[in-house]
């Protein structure tokens, strides 16, 4: 109690037991949380109306003297006195303020009070006591309140109470007061709080008394007692004296505290914490309040289950949810089921986050294992390229450049779930409307701007997509986000929420996930707690249920309205495909495949000419491109035939896989017309199966695109007679010449040769520019290319990590071949690295020694346990960006050879430093490294390494310093080849002469062996620079 002055105190009224007396509560503080000390105040010689007990039925006017106190008073702040007190009852009498106003005058002034005279002679009377009198006396006079003179008025006011109301439960039909009542507001009375789950209600207008478990939720229990307390069955009338030493101890006042004290319990149980604060967090916002109950439910011992809504000013809270905000409730399954989805979503959405707060009862809360990571500060636009799925789409990042190998991501919807569409390989059909899916998306997204906000990461078990664990060699990681579309049109059958471009702005446009769900062609997947899950959840869970409740999509008795036989003229039918794996146990392995191929173009061709006379009779046919195989070779979709054909463009021709240029034709084409529809007009068909033709975008011809950019050549040698557009072809051709673009950009005027003759010598080499960032022996060195996206961008997200503290050993156990982040002794910088060696029995200490590979740089270095830490989700799972590379045409002395340390020394002093680059002819692949596993394995590309500003070549000028020799000539080489040996063999040729390096002894080679000399006895082994 907030203490005033001789001896007032302030404090705010809890309860209203009586028309004559309070329960004082002191007024909050920060400094101390929970429940509050109360006392109870009788008001100095006043006696109200007695309120019913168990049997009985109230005094006249009781009830309306009870109310009017409580009306006046209750929640509000007040200032009191105690003024005496009876011990042989435990009671204590005073005057008590509402602002400027005695309540005690008021209640006698309004005639719902008799004023006591007697207790004078003991000092057990109000000091007020003349002017109560006197304001008695004016009621009489007036006919206020008790004091009315009309006939049956006296009467009335007495409550006909059922028997719940006067402590006999037994007769309440639950379920029938349910059935009458089921989702409608009722108006009542808090009459106790047992837990804070837990209130007995009055039910108006009819006073049932009942108990109302709150539905959805479970307060901490208060414990049981070890027996009931015993209730004194005084009987008091108008006569008795108010506060006489001399009078009996008075029972309850309530039939609600009647029933408390009569219930016990069979053994005696503590309360659990936080229990006491959860039943003070009830009482005082619900405690003798008017508030609003929905019953829910009854459950199987008849108890009433129902939602409780209690004023807050102008507007009603929900007791449910309020409780599990603040940490004092946890969320019940069994009873929320009986509340409608919008309120079991706001209680389980509540608990989440008091749980991540661990507020109260949840303040040791551990969270369960999850496999899936938040994504922040990963925001991007661009344009949508393909969808894969109904949940599944590829979009091109505006912010890199085209043709970027990391320009298209690969984004999953957020917390969504839509049939698959199965694998035609394996015979797996699309599920159900999984083609209606991906075709809504299709025909609403491609080409289209959005805004991608990606949310969240998990890791997914390759097999069978069930979550794995974030180390397991066998898993992939996929990045789920919210899609919006920018500039959404409505289209028919749309979700009328969904279509709305924001909601009160916290949307961007159209979400797509919400689009899917309202249609129903996915689910909304049931997360669990404290797993990521779409910033947008409420919004889908509430499109779903929409979904449901109109029968749309999978909800529906309908089947899925898209084809279900489909003739796909790429593939073999499965049957064929079975047959060959029964002689797969009879034949050797490379025959079985001879012949599966063999049958496979003999089966699709033998299909696609059988379709080729009604394709070519048709004309220009609308078609949709399922997927870009190459820069000029397309799968389509024929709507028209119901099949899908191999499709490529009649005369044109781009670079082969592995070639230049041939991934920027791709990306092109993806762009422009991947699952875009088209016309195509067929001419014939190929010896595979392939149709070839021209195909349309709109009313421009795709191959003139490609030629117009340089990504692709014209082949005329069979006659352009029957080509559409060959005019347009060859202008386009000659434009990428002028302009020496991609393809042509070496290309001189006259020196071309003619398609029909070109040879394998002619084709053009690939060109890299590249720094140098390590050096190895024997003429092996790694490079990154100039000018590769990914480089910055993998920098820039490690640069964003917050790495803490070295992990619990036990925690985080890498092993050989794990990619995990580590820390590079040289500057104390984070990379992606691979670990090459690792202890022997698991961790066991943080100083604990592991060999890491740098797959960014090409460096390896050893590092303890505390520099390794896993590698976060957020951090791209692109391949290495170190390439292996070796000069081309020279055999260089290992680290282990005579003059191999020498040999490293020049080829570090040469190509090492922040600012040399480099050209980098690729002369070949060597791919004989097998699958990466280290440093100094993986594909190598063989080079001649040529400085930006220098005519020598680093393999001429390893030859001219005596520290490598030339690969052994062959007897028939190409031209081209002759010519670089030629060259090169005139720097090694100095060499010799001057005696340098390797040479100093005279001619080492020899005509049996191609190996150099052992190194010298007398010479140690040298380490790495």
């Amino acid at each position: 109690m907030a203490a005033s002055t001789a001896g007032w105190f302030k404090a705010k009224v809890k309860a209203v037991p009586s028309g004559d007396s309070l329960v004082l509560m002191g007024l909050p503080s920060n400094n101390k949380p929970g429940p509050l000390p109360e006392k109870t105040i009788t008001l100095s010689s006043l006696i109200a109306p007695r309120l019913a007990r168990r049997g009985g039925k109230d005094e006249q006017y009781a009830w309306e003297s009870r109310e009017f106190l409580r009306k006046l008073c209750i929640g509000k702040e007040v200032t009191f006195r105690v003024e005496y007190t009876v011990p042989s009852i435990g009671r204590e009498f005073g005057s008590v303020y509402l602002g400027d106003k005695n309540i005690a005058m008021l209640v006698v002034s309004e005639g719902w009070a008799r004023v006591r005279e007697q207790g004078q002679q003991k000092g057990e009377a109000s000091p007020h006591l003349a002017e109560l009198l006197r304001l008695q006396e004016q009621a009489k006079d007036q006919f206020r309140g008790q004091w009315s003179n009309v006939p049956g008025a006296a009467e009335a006011a007495v409550r006909n109470l059922p028997p719940s109301a006067i402590g006999d439960p037994s007769n309440l039909d639950a379920m029938g007061l349910l059935n009458e009542n089921k989702g409608r507001p009722l108006q009542g009375i808090v009459e106790q709080v047992r837990d804070g789950s837990t209130v007995r209600v009055y039910l108006l207008p009819d006073f049932q008394f009942v108990q109302v478990f709150v539905a959805g939720i479970q307060s901490p229990s208060m414990g049981r007692r070890v027996a009931a307390e015993t209730v004194n069955e005084t009987n008091l009338t108008n006569d008795d004296s108010n506060g006489d030493a001399s009078a009996e101890p008075r029972a309850p006042l309530t039939s609600a505290q009647r029933l408390s004290a009569s219930s016990a319990a069979a053994a005696a149980t503590g309360a659990d914490p936080f229990a006491a604060e959860a039943k003070y967090f009830t009482e005082v916002r619900c405690l003798n309040r008017d508030v609003r109950i929905v019953l829910e439910g009854v459950d199987k011992f008849s108890n009433l289950i129902g939602s409780v809504f209690y004023p807050d000013g102008e507007t009603a809270k929900d007791l449910a949810l309020e409780l599990v905000e603040n940490g004092l409730a946890k969320y019940v399954e069994w009873s929320a089921n009986m509340m409608e989805e919008d309120a079991r979503r706001r209680l389980k959405t509540a608990e989440l986050q008091a749980k991540k707060s661990r507020l109260r009862m949840w303040t040791n809360y551990v969270p369960p294992a999850t496999n899936s990571k938040a994504i922040r500060d990963q925001n991007f636009t661009g344009k949508v390229v393909e969808v894969v799925s109904g949940d599944c789409i590829i979009v091109a990042d505006d912010s890199l450049p085209f043709g970027s190998p990391l320009a298209e991501r690969r984004v999953n919807l957020s917390s969504i779930r839509c049939p698959k569409m199965g694998n035609p390989r394996r015979d797996e059909k699309p599920a159900e409307y999984a083609r209606d899916a991906r075709e809504l998306l299709r025909s609403r997204l491609i080409g289209k701007q959005v805004n991608v906000q990606m949310e969240y990461s998990r890791t997914i078990g390759m097999a069978d997509g069930a979550p794995a664990p974030a180390a397991s060699a066998d898993s992939r990681v996929m990045d789920f986000g919210s899609v919006f579309l920018l500039s959404p049109v409505k289209g028919e059958g749309d979700d009328a929420s969904a279509a709305v471009t924001s909601t009160a702005g916290s949307q961007p446009g159209l979400n797509v996930a919400e689009l899917v769900v309202g249609r129903g062609f996915g689910q909304v997947i049931k997360h669990r707690d404290f797993e990521e899950r779409s910033n947008y959840y409420d919004a889908l869970l509430a499109a779903e249920a929409r979904a449901i409740s109109g029968k749309k999509g999978i909800y529906s008795a309908k089947a899925s309205s898209q084809f279900k036989h489909i003739n796909d003229l790429t593939m073999v039918s499965n049957v064929s495909f079975i047959s060959f794996t029964f002689i797969l146990v009879c034949l050797l392995i490379f025959i079985l495949i001879y012949v599966y191929h063999l049958v496979h173009f003999q089966s699709s061709a033998k299909k696609a000419r059988d379709f080729l006379p009604s394709l070519q009779r048709s004309g220009r046919i609308p078609a949709v491109v399922e997927y870009v195989l190459s820069g000029h070779r397309f799968k389509l979709w024929i709507e028209k035939e119901t099949c899908s054909i191999a499709f490529s463009f009649s005369g044109v021709r781009c670079p082969g896989r592995d070639e230049p240029y041939s991934d920027e034709a791709i990306a092109l084409m993806r762009r422009k017309i991947m699952q875009r529809n088209v016309e195509i007009e067929v001419e014939t068909v190929d010896r595979t199966g392939t149709f070839l033709g021209s195909l349309w975008e709109g009313k421009a011809n795709v191959a003139v695109t490609l030629l117009e950019a340089g990504l692709a050549k014209l082949q005329t040698s069979f006659g352009t007679d029957r080509i559409p557009d060959a005019h347009l072809l060859e202008q386009a051709e000659q434009s990428a010449k002028r302009q020496k673009l991609k393809i042509w950009e070496n290309y001189v005027e006259g020196e071309e040769v003619s398609n029909a003759t070109a040879t394998a010598e002619n084709k053009q080499k690939e060109v890299l520019k590249v720094v140098v960032t390590e050096v190895l022996g024997g003429g092996k060195f790694y490079v990154q290319t100039v000018g590769d996206q990914r480089v910055s961008s993998i920098q820039q997200q490690l640069a964003s990590l917050n790495i803490q503290e070295a992990p619990v050993i036990g925690a985080f156990n890498p092993k050989k071949g794990d990619f995990v982040l580590a820390q590079f002794s040289m500057d104390n910088s984070w990379n992606r690295a691979m670990v090459v060696n690792a202890p022997r029995g698991g961790v066991e200490s943080k100083n604990d020694k592991f060999e890491v590979f740098y797959v960014d740089y090409g460096n390896q270095e050893e590092v303890t346990y505390s520099q390794l830490r896993p590698l976060d989700a957020s951090v791209p799972a692109t391949p290495g960006l170190a390439q292996l590379c070796s000069l081309a045409f020279l055999k260089v002395p290992s680290l282990d050879d005579e003059f191999g340390d020498e040999a490293a020394q020049f080829l570090s002093e040469q190509t090492l430093g922040s600012s040399l680059q480099f050209r980098a002819m690729v002369e070949e692949r060597d791919t004989s490294g097998g699958k990466v596993k280290g440093q100094g394995t993986g594909t190598v590309l063989v080079v001649t390494l040529v400085a930006e500003k220098s005519d020598l070549s680093i393999n001429a000028a390893m030859l001219q310093e005596g520290l490598a020799r030339l690969e052994k000539r062959k007897r028939w080489e190409p031209k081209d080849r002759k010519s670089i040996l030629d060259n090169l063999e005139a720097f090694q040729n100095e060499a010799k002469t001057a005696r340098r390096g390797i040479w100093q002894y005279g001619d080492v080679e020899s005509d049996d062996e191609d190996e150099l000399p052992p190194l010298s006895a007398a010479k140690k082994t040298g380490g790495r620079r």
